[in-house]
């Protein structure tokens, strides 16, 4: 893991070739079988950035979480994530999300993505 972070901060303080802020509205919705369970839909503000040996983002803002027959809840949210070119073909990637609420609570995503 201090590898992953070492590259990513590598990646994220190298020239950069493409900075940009950015806006991002996206929906995940939940199924369990063939039942909807619920949606979360977040509203993000961001900022990424990149060059040759890779690229990171960071983003934050309001989610509504809206349970299927419950209460629609809004909550703060934000992901910091990246990636690093291993190869032309093969990236190393990685996501760490969190919500903030009373209980805080955390997801990861990690990953090796290979192009044609």
């Amino acid at each position: 893991m201090k590898k992953i972070i070492a590259l990513i901060s590598a990646a994220a303080f190298a020239t950069p070739v493409a900075a940009s802020p950015y806006i991002n509205v996206e929906n995940n919705a939940g199924f369990s079988g063939s039942n909807f369970t619920g949606h979360v839909t977040d509203f993000h503000l961001g900022y990424e950035s990149g060059n040759e040996v890779g690229s990171y983002y960071i983003q934050a803002g309001p989610s509504i979480f809206a349970p299927d027959g419950g209460e629609e809840d809004t909550k703060l949210t934000g992901k910091l994530g990246g990636s690093i070119n291993a190869t032309d073909r093969v990236s190393v990637y990685g996501e760490l999300a969190a919500t903030f609420d009373d209980v805080n609570s955390y997801g990861t995503k990690v990953g090796v993505k290979y192009s044609f």
